[in-house]
């Protein structure tokens, strides 16, 4: 008998390559499994390291309408032809078109997973037509994923859809390898010979920050915060592990200037292997105005560091407030600021949040664990239709 076949559909191919990393090989024991994004190198990691098919169709992440319908049209006719049981998106625009065109080419499941919402932060016309897309989205969906439990709250409360609404697991699209991200597999000469180029001792408090260095991350805050803890105590260090997007969300000038020259601050650009800075680091900060489901908590905390984040989805579902890690309000650079000086000066809290952190992880956001409940999930969904 053959496999029933699923199309994984995202906007750009690194989404899927990275974003879902090991899932589609895992899925492929299973199904047929092809991925359909827009054109560009990432496709060659998708064959070769999840062993799956791929469609390159441009789908562009900006609304560009004719360059929308052309997309949506080769969309539908690549459902039309390849006739997919299952269709499933996870980014805003790869929705909208592949559920519309998954409609009317007759896909019988078509699921789209939100990651978050957007339109919340824009105003006037923008935010209305973004929403609007959303609603389109999930009337067109035969399924609806939120990543969390706060997605799928805004989800119901800006009344986007009716339709039922199912966290998978206990949330996010990946899950974590802990075997992988564990301070274990970072051995002792490696975190000295890190510590020895950035200039790091063991009296250094290291604050890590790992993801895009732009202002909706908080980093105009983190970096102002800081300032006034490297003014409390100039042993305090804050190592910022990611790339600048100056044309998307620029950083205050000032930020700019303090990240660039302050002697407590190293910046240190895009890793391709963070594990090694979260290993020689004492706490990590996400100061993000919103998140769908934030992937540097889950390896933070696989790799033994305490949290501080902001009280806003996903990071507020993976820590828990005194337990694994501290919540403080966004855009706040005086709570911020108390929280990082808390962990500065009382070890015995950091080291208590710290005995907490990985088996959090562990027990809740396993990489596997979310694989078989993804599993579950589609063999459900395929076997009501055959009922």
């Amino acid at each position: 008998m053959s496999k029933r076949k699923i199309f994984r559909i995202a906007a750009v191919p690194v989404t899927l390559s990275g974003f879902l990393k090991g899932q589609l090989r895992f899925l492929n024991k299973y199904f047929d499994i092809y991925a359909v994004a827009s054109p560009g190198s990432a496709h060659s990691d998708i064959h070769k390291g999840e062993g799956v098919g791929s469609f390159e169709i441009n789908i562009e992440r900006r609304i560009n309408m004719r360059k929308d319908l052309i997309s949506l049209f080769k969309l539908y006719h690549l459902f039309r032809r390849e006739k997919p049981d299952i269709i499933h998106s996870m980014t805003p625009k790869a929705g909208l078109l592949s559920m519309t065109a998954g409609f009317f080419a007759r896909v019988p499941i078509r699921i789209h997973t939100f990651t978050g919402l957007i339109f919340p932060s824009e105003y006037g016309f923008m935010c209305f037509l973004l929403k609007t897309m959303d609603c389109l989205t999930c009337l067109f969906a035969t399924k609806i994923i939120p990543e969390g439990q706060g997605v799928k709250n805004d989800l119901i409360n800006n009344w986007i859809t009716r339709k039922p609404l199912e966290v998978i697991g206990n949330g996010n699209v990946n899950g974590i390898d802990t075997k992988y991200f564990s301070k274990c597999e970072i051995s002792e000469d490696k975190q000295l010979a890190l510590c020895s180029k950035l200039d790091v001792n063991k009296n250094h408090i290291v604050y890590i920050f790992v993801g895009r260095i732009v202002g909706d991350k908080g980093i105009n805050e983190l970096v102002a915060a800081f300032s006034r803890l490297y003014e409390f105590d100039d042993l305090a260090r804050l190592l910022l592990v990611g790339p600048f997007e100056k044309e998307l969300d620029p950083l205050l000038p000032l930020t700019e200037e303090k990240i660039i020259n302050h002697p407590g601050i190293i910046w240190v650009g895009y890793q391709e292997d963070v594990r090694p800075f979260f290993a020689i680091s004492d706490v990590f900060i996400l100061p993000s105005y919103r998140e769908g489901f934030p992937n540097a908590v889950m390896q933070a905390g696989a790799m033994d560091l305490p949290c501080i984040v902001t009280n806003i989805n996903g990071s507020n579902e993976i820590i828990e407030d005194g337990h694994n890690g501290i919540i403080i309000p966004p855009k706040d650079v005086e709570a911020l600021y108390a929280a990082m000086k808390d962990l500065f000066v009382n070890k015995e809290k950091r080291k208590m949040l710290t005995l907490t952190a990985r088996q959090n992880i562990i027990d809740r956001y396993e990489r596997q664990f979310v694989w078989d409940e993804l599993l579950k999930e589609y063999e459900s969904l395929l076997n009501e239709i055959k009922e």
